[in-house]
């Protein structure tokens, strides 16, 4: 009885199935927009939980494959939606039309530590990132960047005493850095117990792609209301545990008379300020620690896991060019030799070459893979004419963007100067971090971070590629991730 019932089910999920990918393609037949045929009901999604590659390895076929379309539509369940083709639809729908396009089609207000400016929609998403900003002034970053140095010299001083970690897994290597600068980000302090702390564990829980959550995430994409109806849910499990911890911490700071120019700073302050005001629309936010703690969240979720994919993938490049690497050295060892080993905010930005190197390391590999966006009201794209209605899911590359032959030429050759003042590719075909009002306000700190651990792991290191396999990518639902290769670390002979 059980095999038949098992059968029936199975019978009646197929047709259900079935009849929703009909739907879906008579759909865009009414609309005369191209629909692409396979997984008709899930789409990529659907190949994804197959095994099938990474999403952004999937949107990147349908990217070779409809090219010459200016978008191509795509299954997703129950929501209408499209993978954008064309760099200027893309570039309308990220950054000249924010006004219907400015919502990442993802739902989290009722995840407490997921509902950050990263996730927030609409007004309530103008107003915190507008309380955000004063965190990534230029000032603000010069007072930050001690702190990354900090960690970034610990964070050397680690593995020197730690040899294991010279020996291969180096990515969650990175990611104790990663976390530790962080940590000093939000606390003002860069203590060496960060390099292992429940702070650690939290990040990689909130970030890290496994069966469960890409299979969260999928049903999120696909069917945000099915997902709400389940309770999907994110860091539901370090919601006590990081909200304590931020509410410790500002309290504390509402205490000291003293401005180390971090989060905590800013969450002090927005409290002994009270009610965030929006007066053009009448929208108030209560600075509540909850609120705050999703705030602080955001640079876990952005900054520790991503930067160390950054950096990683960075570190893999240089390997497999020796005279590029050797010439990251020689710029290094100068600026250190020249400045007593001493690496402020002002040397840091006379590293151009280094710079060169990490802007085409995250051309080659960005962070994440693809961009969404949900459409809130009707819209038109340009190329193409084709209209866009309220509800409607996009999805548009990344990677494929940058490794588009029409946009770069010899795109698969790892090229710095591509970021010569004469040559620097254009804001609109190089979007690591996005485009337009949604770009990552952390973009600058990402890349400060990134910056200190690359200087001082080659610094002092000479790094080694280890391949177990022919390089690809793990079968991750946002990240470009590397699979089959690892760093390995000696010591350089350094002057003192």
């Amino acid at each position: 009885m059980l095999i038949e019932i098992s059968l029936l089910v199975l019978a009646l999920t197929l047709l259900g199935f079935h009849l929703i990918g009909r739907y879906n393609e008579s759909y865009w037949k009414k609309r005369g927009i191209k629909f692409h045929g396979e997984n008709k009901a899930l789409g990529v999604f659907g190949a994804f939980l197959m095994g099938k590659g990474a999403i952004f390895e999937l949107l990147g076929d349908l990217y070779k494959k409809y090219k010459n379309e200016p978008v191509v539509a795509i299954g997703n369940l129950f929501t209408p939606s499209v993978f954008v083709t064309n760099p200027k639809n893309i570039q309308h729908v990220l950054q000249l039309n924010f006004n219907s396009f400015n919502h990442r089609g993802v739902e989290v207000e009722k995840d407490t530590l997921i509902d950050s400016i990263l996730f927030m929609t609409g007004n309530r998403w103008k107003l915190m990132r507008q309380s955000m900003t004063p965190l990534f002034t230029t000032n603000k970053l010069k007072s930050m960047y001690y702190i990354m140095d900090r960690c970034a010299q610990d964070f050397v001083e680690h593995i020197d005493q730690n040899p294991k970690t010279r020996e291969g897994k180096f990515f969650d290597t990175l990611t104790m850095f990663c976390n530790a600068a962080v940590c000093g980000a939000i606390f003002g302090i860069g203590q060496k117990s960060t390099f292992d702390s429940p702070f650690l564990k939290m990040s990689k829980g909130l970030s890290t792609s496994t069966w469960r959550t890409s299979l969260q995430f999928a049903l999120l994409s696909v069917s945000p209301k099915l997902a709400k109806l389940v309770g999907v849910s994110f860091g539901a499990e370090y919601e006590k545990f990081f909200v304590d911890a931020i509410t410790q911490v500002t309290k504390q700071r509402e205490k000291e008379n003293v401005q180390r120019h971090d989060f905590a700073d800013l969450a002090a302050n927005l409290r002994k300020k009270g009610t965030i005001k929006d007066e053009n629309t009448g929208l108030e936010l209560e600075p509540t620690f909850m609120l705050l703690s999703a705030q602080a969240s955001f640079f876990f979720l952005a900054g520790v896991e991503t930067n160390a994919n950054a950096l990683f993938n960075t570190l893999v490049v240089l390997c497999q060019h020796p005279e590029i690497l050797e010439k990251v050295h020689q710029e290094i060892d100068e600026h250190f030799e020249k400045n007593n080993n001493n690496v402020t905010y002002e040397v840091i930005t006379q590293l151009t070459y280094l710079d060169k190197v990490l802007s085409e390391s995250l051309r080659m590999y960005p962070p994440v893979g693809y961009l969404t966006r949900l459409c809130i009201e009707d819209s038109v794209l340009p190329v193409g004419d084709v209209k866009i209605e309220k509800g409607t899911k996009l999805y548009t590359p990344i990677y494929e963007l940058h490794h588009d032959p029409d946009l770069y030429p010899n795109p698969e050759v790892f090229d710095p100067e591509r970021f010569s003042k004469d040559r620097k590719p254009n804001d609109d075909i190089y979007i690591p971090f996005g485009m337009g009002n949604r770009l990552c306000i952390g973009a600058r700190y990402s890349r400060l971070q990134m910056m200190a651990g690359l200087v001082h792991v080659l610094r002092n290191y000479e790094v080694h590629l280890e391949q177990t396999g022919k390089i690809g990518f793990k079968p991750d639902v946002l990240n470009v991730r590397l699979s089959n290769v690892d760093i390995k670390l000696t010591r350089r002979n350094i002057k003192a």
